[in-house]
This record gives C-alpha cells, sequence and structure tokens, in this order.
C-alpha cells in the first residue's frame, strides 16, 4: 500500500509537472548577454552578477537604483546598460533607462543565469570602442552639428557648448530655460535651433519649440559631444565648406507688440553669402499691424562667426552682411 501512494504520489508530481511552463522555453532568446554596466558615461558600475541574480528571481522588472543597491551619479537619470551577441556573432548594446521595465524574454538563458563574462574589459563602450555614448546604437545619425542658438524674435544666445554637455549626459531631453540656464526673451515662447550639415554636405537647421523633447538619435556623435567647435570663422576653419555662408537665425516682424516670426519666409529668399531687399509687406505676404510703420529684426550669421542682429524700418533697404 505504501508502496502504491509513493507511486501515485510520484506520478501526480510529473502531471503536474508535465503542465507548468519549462523555464527553458521562456529563455529562448536572440541575444547571449555578455556584461552589464549601470550608471551613466562618466560614472558606471560592473551589475552582471546583481543582473544574474535578479534574472533567476523574475523575467520582468522596473530598473531602480534599490535594486542594484548603488547610485553612481546622484542626481543623474541612470541606464542599465547591456552588452550582448547574437547568434551570428554580432554585438549588441541594449540600454534600459532608470524606472524602464527591463524583460529578459530576448536574451538567451536568462532565467538561468549562466552568462556573462568574468574578464569583461569593454567598459562603458563596450568591445573598446570610444567613439561616444552608445555606440553606433546612439552615434549612428544623419547630421552633423555645427552650433545651436537658444531665443525668440531675434533674442537668441549661443548655446552650442552647454548642448554639448547636455548630449554628453542623456539622448533625449526636454526644453527649458532652467536647462540652460538663460531666459532670453521672458513671456515668449523661445526656440532652440541646430544647424546642422548632412552626409552630402547640405546644411539644415532643426528648430524644437520650448517644453518640447528633444532627441538626438538624427545627429553624429550627439553623445561623444565633440561637434560644433569650430565657430570661429573661416581663419579657424580653413578650407571647411559653407564658412563663408550666410545663415538666417531668426527674424521678426512687426511694430507696438504685433509681431510675426518670419524666419522661414526670409530664409527661402536667400541665396549665397550675401542678402539684400526692401523691407516691406509684401516680402512676407501679410502686413502684422496695419497703418503703423513695421520693423524687421534679423539675427544671422556668416559661416561660424559670432551671430549679429540688425533691424530694418519698413521702406529702408535690409543689407546682409
Amino acid at each position: 500500500m505504501r508502496r502504491r501512494q509513493l507511486t501515485l504520489g510520484l506520478g501526480a508530481a510529473l502531471a503536474t509537472a508535465a503542465t507548468l511552463p519549462a523555464w527553458g522555453d521562456e529563455d529562448d532568446g536572440e541575444f547571449v548577454i555578455l556584461h552589464a554596466r549601470y550608471g551613466t558615461e562618466h560614472s558606471h558600475v560592473d551589475v552582471t552578477g546583481r543582473l544574474r541574480e535578479l534574472a533567476r528571481q523574475d523575467r520582468r522588472f522596473r530598473l531602480t537604483n534599490d535594486l542594484f543597491g548603488v547610485d553612481p551619479e546622484p542626481g543623474r537619470t541612470k541606464t542599465l546598460r547591456i552588452f550582448t551577441r547574437d547568434r551570428r556573432g554580432q554585438e549588441r548594446i541594449f540600454d534600459f533607462r532608470e524606472r524602464d521595465w527591463v524583460d529578459g524574454a530576448q536574451f538567451v538563458g536568462w532565467g538561468r543565469g549562466n552568462w556573462g563574462e568574468s574578464n569583461w574589459s569593454g567598459g562603458w563602450q563596450g568591445g573598446g570602442n570610444s567613439n561616444g555614448w552608445g555606440g553606433d546604437r546612439h552615434d549612428d545619425g544623419q547630421f552633423t552639428i555645427l552650433y545651436a542658438t537658444y531665443g525668440a524674435s531675434g533674442r537668441d544666445v549661443d548655446v552650442t557648448d552647454r548642448l554639448r554637455e547636455l548630449a554628453r549626459r542623456d539622448q533625449r531631453m526636454r526644453l527649458t530655460n532652467d536647462l540652460f540656464g538663460v531666459d532670453p526673451y521672458p513671456g515668449q515662447t523661445k526656440i532652440l535651433r541646430i544647424f546642422a550639415r548632412d552626409r552630402s554636405g547640405q546644411e539644415r537647421v532643426f528648430e524644437y519649440s520650448e517644453y518640447g523633447t528633444i532627441d538626438g538619435n538624427q545627429f553624429v556623435g550627439w553623445g561623444r559631444g565633440d561637434w560644433g567647435r569650430g565657430r570661429g570663422g573661416p581663419e579657424r576653419n580653413p578650407g571647411r565648406p559653407g564658412s563663408g555662408r550666410l545663415v538666417i537665425e531668426s527674424a521678426g516682424y512687426g511694430a507696438d507688440g504685433r509681431w510675426t516670426d518670419v524666419t522661414q519666409a526670409l530664409r527661402a529668399q536667400v541665396r549665397g553669402d550675401r542678402f539684400e531687399t526692401e523691407v516691406r509687406n509684401e516680402l512676407f505676404g501679410f502686413d502684422p499691424a496695419p497703418g503703423r510703420r513695421k520693423l524687421l529684426s534679423v539675427t544671422y550669421r556668416i559661416g561660424y562667426e559670432p551671430a549679429n542682429t540688425v533691424r530694418v524700418r519698413e521702406g529702408d533697404t535690409l543689407r546682409l552682411p
């Protein structure tokens, strides 16, 4: 009787086990984990061992400092960076920002926790890559940043250096005055303008309104922050394409508080490195302040020289430079 009870018990256990999903079935991912680090570009720690423990406990968890028992850089948003290799031998980096959910379904052997290299030497960039914050994943953009300005209606400041600092910290950020530590025009919605060049040498301006979100993914070397250093004029940048080009940063037209942004309208008429025209309503296709003599305020620069602002009355001639 005792033998029969043991047999029945064993059979029931096997039957129950057969109805449970095998953990191996949940580990059929595409990527084998090599190493994991937690922190920022400037301060990060090896968390491979701790991540193994967490993986054995849960397939999915939310990323916090408490989870790893360390805050590598207080006050900064941290990133869990997981270095992996796919089935073809190609290496790939996965980034999870603080407070994101981490799901191990895509990693081979996640729940077994038998992955990770003990002799890892790649650092934050992985594989000895020193090209910036996220390797190909973050710096594979199409546009190289030349410089950046922040402001409204001709009251703009150069924020290239500050934007470079911010880019080294985060790929995405929300645009505020506090971010740049300046309010060039109180009461007005400011614009961040990023002047860039694509791979064919054509220049382009990207505009981001105050409180909008900036994503550096489209810019080459965003996380490295080694762009926008050559703004000192042609003499410091011999032979650089477009060094003498006229660039309209911003333009406003109006009178008595009735101002309209005419930046795009003016840019569309610029050809080459000089511009001359009579200031009149027909130039923009409307009259922002009927019955009043308007003023056109234009902030411009030549190549990589510092910006200048000129103001010309309606009926007079605008000449740039």
